[in-house]
């Protein structure tokens, strides 16, 4: 089966967008949160209002896209968008709280900052935010919408910036690789050299 081409590709990506961009008197952001599993540091929301013209070559889920090449989309993306805003709630608040409240948190407040009048937000998956738009919440939504997937893309990149920085502040476990996330070589550290202040307590019990 011959290879679907970045065009069509694109298309298919933006077909739940274009059906709002070309609704008269509605303007759509697209949502989504990198950092609900990690064992240490933010959860981050971006929230993005991107045109419908130009598509950017290879905005895709950010899990999908290389870091060199999210590293590159990222500048594009914010030189593009109409806007975007990202909120961060730390580890401290996500112990006090937990990781969903924390998530929503961060959805209500990278909301809060947008001054675009949005009307409708795509969302990856979370429901039930307090925002004065129509909520559209749809599951691997970062896979099915452009709107989405620019967001993912632009809160993964801030998020693993802050990580590769807290990887020089609390060395030892990783950070620069693992970006917080449970992988053998954080989990062996942990058990070694105990938790640093970056970390989510709440995710630490049954690992410690």
């Amino acid at each position: 089966m011959a290879r679907m081409n970045e065009a069509e590709r694109l298309r298919l990506l933006s077909e739940r967008d274009r059906a709002f961009w070309t609704q008269d008197g509605v303007i759509l952001a697209g949502m989504d949160e990198v950092g609900r599993g990690p064992l240490a540091g933010p959860v981050v929301v971006a929230c993005v209002v991107m045109p419908p013209e130009p598509l950017l070559e290879y905005v895709n889920d950010s899990k999908k896209v290389s870091e060199k090449r999210r590293e590159a989309l990222y500048d594009r993306i914010l030189n593009t968008c109409i806007e975007a805003r990202t909120a961060w709630v730390d580890q401290t608040v996500i112990d006090e709280v937990n990781i969903l409240e924390a998530t929503r948190r961060a959805f209500n407040e990278a909301f809060a900052k947008m001054k675009t009048p949005v009307t409708d937000v795509l969302i990856d998956a979370l429901t039930g935010l307090h925002i004065s738009a129509r909520q559209h919440p749809l599951i691997h939504g970062d896979a099915l919408s452009y709107s989405i997937a620019a967001a993912s893309i632009v809160a993964k990149v801030e998020r693993d910036r802050y990580m590769r920085e807290q990887d020089a502040i609390y060395p030892g476990y990783g950070f620069a690789q693992n970006k917080g996330y449970g992988t053998k070589q954080h989990t062996d550290a942990l058990k070694t050299l105990g938790p640093c202040p970056l970390h989510r307590r709440s995710f630490l019990k049954n690992l410690l």
